[in-house]
């Protein structure tokens, strides 16, 4: 699976870690739709280290299209409303 992070890169994940991603990323929704920014800021980042360090960098030429984009680092709470419903990634 490639993931995007914007402003950031894309990085290559390895096969089998879709429920892992998957559950990091229902604590990002469940945080936003409950108003918890601090447990946003948490969960969302930990959505974007669990990318950094279980995902391989991709160089710059290569153009293969991301599966899923990850709002940039600083997105905000009120940004984030594209983590409500489903989420990044659909169950």
């Amino acid at each position: 699976m490639i993931v995007r992070i914007s402003t950031e890169g894309q990085y290559e994940l390895p096969e089998g870690i879709h429920d892992e991603l998957n559950e990091i990323d229902n604590r990002v929704v469940a945080a936003v739709e409950a108003h918890d920014e601090p447990g946003f800021k948490k969960s969302f980042g930990d959505l974007l280290d669990f990318v950094r360090e279980r995902g391989t960098p991709l160089g710059d030429d290569d153009l293969r299209e991301s599966q899923l984009i990850i709002p940039p680092a600083d997105t905000s709470i009120h940004e984030a409303e594209e983590f409500t419903g489903e989420g990044l990634l659909p169950d």
